[in-house]
């Protein structure tokens, strides 16, 4: 009788064979399918507005001083926003990115406050500002008696009004770049003899122009649909405060339906224009 130790090896397991790789159809099924919901919802938002307005109501609409007027105003209401918004959020955004100091959660938390305000709050709080007399002193009439330049229900109203929102989104996307970018090169070329402002300006700033260019854009697409602030604290006096975003709302209360159409048409064309333009100058600048 054979022991144990005699009996011949087991013969080897046979190779399981391998698993059955499954298909990833399910996956983009799903995934593609809740996607393309909100796509084909903006798509179909688009197809109804051009088809709601013929070509001659459009270049119609186009002709009218005030729409002209107003085309003019916004496209140098909403650059001088963007450009102070990103003019603020840089050493804004860079301060709260690198530094703790006291009050630095009070002051993040403000910063966002123009975000989750009604704009029309907004616009209210922005009027109060400069009409609430402090000791007999009002911020408005130092403005126009003493330095000739009044703000309230005119063009710098505008401005500021759309900067005050447009601001909020560029320090938060500001933070965001600062927060990504690797502080150790700052911090050697400080201890081979930099300041911290050529630190800042050599090695930081232009790891951050992608972020720049971004909050630059999302400042520009803001302040173009900005209206409740405008409405209050500018108005919406023809060819004087009126930017797109109001002449919508004035066409619409005079019943001139074609015309409110033509014009969100051509803000949406000015928004796509804007955003292709700066993606581009990305593009560029990285290759």
């Amino acid at each position: 009788m054979n022991s144990v130790a005699d009996r011949p090896p087991h013969p080897p397991t046979s190779i399981a064979p391998p698993l059955r790789r499954r298909s990833d159809a399910p996956f983009f099924l799903v995934m593609g399918g809740i996607s393309s919901g909100f796509i084909l919802l903006i798509v179909l938002l688009l197809a109804a507005d051009i088809l709601f307005v013929s070509f001659d109501d459009f270049v119609a609409a186009l002709k009218k001083p005030e729409i002209q007027y107003a085309f003019r105003l916004t496209l140098l209401s909403c650059t001088a926003a963007a450009l102070l918004s990103v003019w603020v959020a840089t050493p804004l955004g860079y301060l709260l990115s690198r530094f703790q100091f006291p009050g630095r959660m009070a002051i993040d938390t403000l910063v966002d406050i123009p975000i989750v305000l009604p704009p029309l709050v907004l616009g209210l709080s922005l009027l109060i500002l400069f009409h609430l007399p402090v000791g007999g002193w009002e911020l408005e009439s130092w403005l126009r008696d003493r330095v000739g330049f009044p703000v309230t229900y005119q063009w710098p109203a505008v401005v500021l009004a759309q900067f005050t929102v447009a601001c909020a989104f560029s320090v938060r996307t500001m933070r965001v770049t600062f927060d990504q970018i690797d502080p150790r090169p700052e911090n050697v070329a400080r201890t081979l003899g930099c300041t911290r402002g050529q630190a800042f300006l050599q090695i930081v700033l232009p790891q951050a122009w992608r972020g720049m260019i971004a909050a630059t854009t999302i400042a520009w697409a803001r302040a173009l649909g900005e209206f409740g602030p405008i409405l209050v604290f500018a108005g919406a006096t023809r060819m004087r405060t009126e930017v797109l975003s109001t002449t919508v709302f004035l066409e619409l209360s005079i019943g001139q339906l074609n015309a409110a159409v033509a014009v969100s048409l051509l803000m949406v064309l000015m928004a796509i224009v804007v955003l292709l333009i700066l993606r581009l100058l990305g593009t560029e600048l990285g290759s």
